[in-house]
């Protein structure tokens, strides 16, 4: 089972169940079933000085991810830590979905280009179909 703890630090209201279960859908997509995950909203302040700190960039961005095993094989025994994704209400306002979407797939190890970019679209379009 995935286990996924929501934070909001953003000062501003985020629908928490409808970004829980985009994200479980996501990663049952990918075939991932069992984890840990964390989805921390922030301001912009909060997301500029992370992403400053770890991309040397100044600016507030949509999202950022913090992977930790990915799709690592491990240990039987051991649980699976995902990481995080950081999303920033006051970039993306109502358009959470892709970035969500973007920075899960960034924690299984996707790479920008053109893969990713496809991976997105086609996860979006049939976590809209499921849920339609």
């Amino acid at each position: 089972m995935i286990e996924i703890e929501v934070s909001n630090r953003s000062g501003v209201d985020v629908e928490s169940e409808a970004t829980t279960e985009l994200a479980r859908r996501v990663l049952a997509a990918e075939g991932i079933a069992d984890g840990e995950l964390g989805i921390v909203f922030v301001d912009a302040d909060e997301s500029r000085s992370l992403k400053n700190e770890h991309l040397g960039i100044d600016e507030p961005t949509d999202v950022l991810s913090f992977p930790i095993d990915g799709r690592e094989q491990l240990p039987r025994e051991l649980p699976r830590q995902l990481g995080d994704v950081v999303l920033c209400p006051a970039v993306v306002g109502d358009a959470w979905r892709r970035p969500l979407a973007h920075g899960l797939l960034h924690l299984l190890g996707y790479e920008h280009g053109p893969e990713m970019e496809a991976r997105e679209a086609t996860l979006l379009r049939k976590v809209a179909r499921e849920a339609g």
